[in-house]
């Protein structure tokens, strides 16, 4: 089957949804698809060498800019697009993304989703006749419903079914002011007609996105994100020096101030001697403020010494970063759509305590690597740390449970069996 998978770059860190993009790809590669991934914005980045069938950026982020600024833009040389949309020029630009207004994002947000009706379809354009130059796809793959302006054109000039992913969209739509985050809500539900399949990976998120997007049930899919388990060796922390894992963004919305609050009371109980905490992540320039800010109250009390900070790390050492926790946890604030780093923790045989809501709950049976404690409370989380790092049995359980549960239910390989069944049913009800 050939299949085209669109999907955004970030230019410079790590995200949960372009990890599960290269583990699917691949996946459906070594399955026999001739699947073909086409960055758009900004330059990819992987954990590890993607391979030689990696394309460079289609549509650039700059030009896209631009062109909702210049809405004769489109018509300008080629080469003048080839010069402002370099990795590199792309790369720097990404650095500067967290000092870009609400504003502005809601204004770009909107113009790509309002297709042949927003001031970018120019560039868009673009990205369709390069489309057509590819031959024949079978099905075209969104990695996310940011992207459903193009699905109407597409889904009318190409005749091809659409499937889009569904990977946390509704929290940043719903931080845009208004009337942005109401117009793009509107865009987004009207251009949901025009998909075959959503494919949202937990059952808590296909409800939610439902009823967001006012689709049908039978639009719905559920496909829990996978990983490549192998890459992941089980865990063997020092019994002398017990460590809490965090890796995340560095950001409040992930809970990073909450875990922060819970490791002081911890510490302060005096019941989890030496306990340390490690956290790693992406860190953008944006997010610098914040982690000056939480590194002065752990300086304040007198813990500074005992927390390691590790960001935008290789993929060889996140494996290291895994290998010596002795539990995991990143309590987001918000119901996270799945939380590939619960997969990767426990996949690594680590334990993980999270809070009770989103799809967590559904990770947490599915693994039976950890527990759930009360959303929000630094307490409830300290309690379940505390617990959890004192019963040496229970962390052994869990840490069984949960390799094995993982490598059966969420492996790359098992992702794309499922992505593949729902591609053949898209076709096939063409």
């Amino acid at each position: 089957m050939r299949i085209l998978h669109l999907t955004p770059g970030t230019g410079n860190f790590h995200c949960g949804s372009c990890l599960r993009d290269h583990a699917l790809i691949k996946a459906l590669r070594v399955r026999g698809h001739d699947a073909m991934m086409a960055p758009l914005y900004l330059p990819l980045v992987t954990d590890r060498e993607f391979g030689s069938q990696e394309l460079p950026v289609q549509i650039g982020g700059i030009s896209l800019f631009i062109q909702q600024k210049l809405p004769w833009f489109h018509k300008v040389p080629r080469f003048v697009h080839k010069w402002i949309n370099k990795p590199d020029f792309l790369r720097l630009a990404s650095k500067r993304m967290g000092m870009t207004s609400a504003k502005v994002l809601g204004d770009m947000a909107l113009g790509a989703l309002l297709g042949t009706e927003g001031r970018q379809w120019g560039e868009w354009q673009r990205l369709i006749q390069w489309i057509r130059t590819q031959g024949k796809f079978d099905v075209i793959s969104f990695s996310n419903s940011l992207l459903t302006g193009l699905a109407p054109t597409l889904e009318k000039e190409l005749g091809v079914p659409i499937i889009c992913s569904l990977q946390g969209e509704d929290s940043f739509l719903d931080t845009l002011p208004e009337p942005y985050r109401t117009q793009c809500w509107e865009a987004m539900q009207r251009n949901a007609r025009s998909i075959r399949f959503f494919i949202a990976p937990s059952q808590y998120y296909a409800n939610h996105m439902r009823q967001r997007l006012d689709a049908t049930s039978a639009q719905m899919k559920v496909l829990p994100n996978g990983i490549d388990t192998t890459a992941f060796t089980t865990s063997s922390p020092d019994p002398n020096w017990p460590i809490i894992g965090y890796f995340a963004r560095m950001i409040h919305g992930k809970g990073l101030t909450t875990l922060v609050d819970a490791f002081i009371d911890l510490a302060k109980r005096g019941t989890v001697p030496r306990v340390k905490l490690r956290i790693g992540g992406a860190k953008t320039p944006i997010d610098e403020k914040y982690v000056a800010s939480l590194q002065s109250k752990l300086k304040a009390a007198g813990l500074a010494n005992r927390v390691e900070w590790l960001p935008n790390v290789s993929f060889k050492d996140k494996v290291h970063f895994f290998h010596d926790l002795t539990v995991f946890s990143v309590p987001a604030t918000y119901g996270e759509a799945f939380g590939l780093y619960v997969i990767e923790a426990v996949s690594s045989g680590v334990p993980v305590v999270q809070p009770d809501h989103g799809a967590f709950p559904e990770l947490i049976v599915a693994t039976e690597g950890g527990v759930l404690c009360k959303p929000d409370d630094t307490t409830a989380l300290a309690d379940a740390l505390e617990t959890l790092l004192n019963d040496d049995e229970q962390r052994e359980k869990f840490s069984k449970n949960g390799i094995a549960k993982v490598r059966q239910e969420f492996s790359a390989t098992r992702m794309a069996e499922r992505f593949e069944a729902v591609l053949q049913e898209a076709v096939a009800t063409k």
